[in-house]
Order: structure tokens, then sequence, then C-alpha cells
């Protein structure tokens, strides 16, 4: 058994991912997002699950923004607007689900 979150090190000034499942039906990615850094406001074709692990993030979707914390689960829809900022270092596991 391991650690979610040992799967991945904060790089300063950085984002770093690792792909633990790639399959036809989805992915399960986890991130290290450096305090500060994000990922800008994007689309997705399928749902996308965030588990954050640890940290501080906001996630906004659809221009509607939400401050997570360790421990904390968010739906991202299909198709919807959304972006992500660490306000404090944080890891996350993303779940793409696409059947």
């Amino acid at each position: 058994m391991t650690h979610a979150a040992s799967l991945v090190n904060y790089q300063e000034g950085s984002i770093v991912s690792h792909e633990m499942v790639k399959k036809p039906t989805g992915t399960v990615t986890i991130f290290a997002f450096d305090e500060g850094e994000g990922l800008s406001e994007h689309t997705a074709p399928f749902d996308a699950l965030v588990n954050v692990l640890e940290g501080e993030a906001e996630v906004s979707i659809a221009g509607k923004p939400n401050h997570l914390h360790g421990g904390d689960i968010i739906l991202i829809p299909a198709q919807q607007t959304h972006s992500l900022k660490a306000l404090k270092q944080f890891k996350m596991i993303l779940t793409m689900i696409r059947s």
C-alpha cells in the first residue's frame, strides 16, 4: 500500500504530474502544485473528479470560485469552463471519466 500524496513531490515554481491509470474509459492522475501555480481557464470533454489530498486550492467552475482544502472533492462537469490555482502548495488526484 502507498500513500497517494507520496507519489509526486513539489517542485519550486512548477506543477508535477504522474499518470497512475490510463484506460479507454478514463485516467487517474496525481498532481503537485507549488504555491501560486495553476491551470488557466479551459474546458474538458469529460467529467472530472478532483480530490484534494493536501494543501489549499481554488477551483473555479463556470466562473464560480470554490475554496478547497485537503480531504475535499469536487466534480467538474464536462464542457464547463474551469481553472485551478494553488493558494498554498497542494496535491490532488484528478479522475477523468470518459464513459
